[in-house]
């Protein structure tokens, strides 16, 4: 798995969710044919995260661009320069299509109740622009996505520093790096235990 696929996770876990990374979507024929791409391979999610408590199912596409300019706003829309990167954004019929079958592929198997509400995410370890990352987020709340940006990663990754001890790497990072948030202004939350995957 990708290293910021895996820092992702460990959020993710930290946050409650179950989760699954290079999850594989078992499209049928049918939904083949519906996306205009008959010859597809199973589709791949970069991480399915699920919370029973909610019944919600996170669907995050992840793009660190640690070493790059960062996501571009005009890309998650049709026609923009580099849009093939974003296709679940970009394209309403595969969108409609992969997150349909993925809800009765886990419901069919007990991975979920019935019913699970589905929220596609993107996480980005890097945005081109200050205004393409306000763009971004007004966008996302118009579909009810979530945008994981730099912020959102920096706050659940001081989360982590101030946490108990949890031997991942970038849990150890957090706590070698990050200044621990006086005990005084720190939010009273469970942490639970989580396993490397």
């Amino acid at each position: 798995m990708d290293s910021f696929e895996t820092l992702v996770s460990l959020l993710l876990e930290l946050d409650g969710y179950w989760v699954q990374p290079s999850f594989k979507v078992e499209l049928t024929r049918e939904d083949k044919v519906a996306i205009g791409k008959p010859s597809c391979p199973r589709w791949e999610l970069d991480i399915v995260a699920y919370k029973g408590g909610t019944n919600e199912i996170l669907v995050v596409e992840c793009k660190s661009y640690l070493d790059s300019r960062g996501v571009v706003f005009e890309d998650l829309s049709d026609g923009g320069k580099s849009a093939d990167r974003y296709k679940l954004f970009v394209d309403e019929r595969i969108r409609r299509v992969v997150l349909n079958r993925l809800r009765e592929q886990l419901t069919a198997v007990g991975s979920c109740s019935p019913s699970p509400s589905i929220k596609l995410c993107l996480a980005a370890g890097r945005v081109a622009t200050d205004a393409g990352r306000q763009q971004i987020h007004q966008f996302f709340e118009t579909q009810e996505w979530l945008f994981m940006d730099e912020e959102w990663l920096r706050s659940k990754i001081q989360k982590v520093a101030d946490g108990r001890y949890q031997n991942h790497v970038a849990a150890i990072v957090a706590k070698l790096l990050l200044p621990r948030t006086p005990r005084r202004n720190r939010p009273i939350t469970a942490q639970p235990s989580v396993t490397q995957q």
